[in-house]
């Protein structure tokens, strides 16, 4: 069975696409939210971010050649903008420290 075949596969990559469309359009309004709305959408970026290496570490691990080129995939549109996978996964955390700063997490 193909990587992509898997069911589990296939429900996570969905939840985390909606997941991270509703946090992408909730987080429009990101500077009206109150102090605690704040933490709390910093928090739900967090496991989200959590649950995207552990979803991307499953790709890397795969021995399928599908799962194998999505990886390359990844790293060369990435790499377009000068940028790994860890740096950007990097970059995420360093931002969303610095949001914590900004409300004395």
């Amino acid at each position: 069975m193909s990587f992509f075949d898997s069911e589990v596969v296939q429900q996570e990559a969905k939840q985390l696409f909606e997941d991270y469309q509703s946090l992408t359009q909730l987080g429009s309004g990101y500077g009206k939210f109150d102090r605690e709305g704040k933490i709390m959408f910093i928090d739900k970026m967090e496991e989200l971010m959590e649950r995207y290496k552990i979803f991307m570490k499953r790709f890397e691990l795969s021995e399928d050649f599908m799962a194998k080129m999505t990886v390359e995939q990844l790293k060369t549109q990435l790499g377009q903008f000068g940028i790994t996978p860890q740096q950007m996964f990097d970059q995420m955390h360093t931002t969303l420290e610095r949001m914590k700063s900004e409300i004395s997490y």
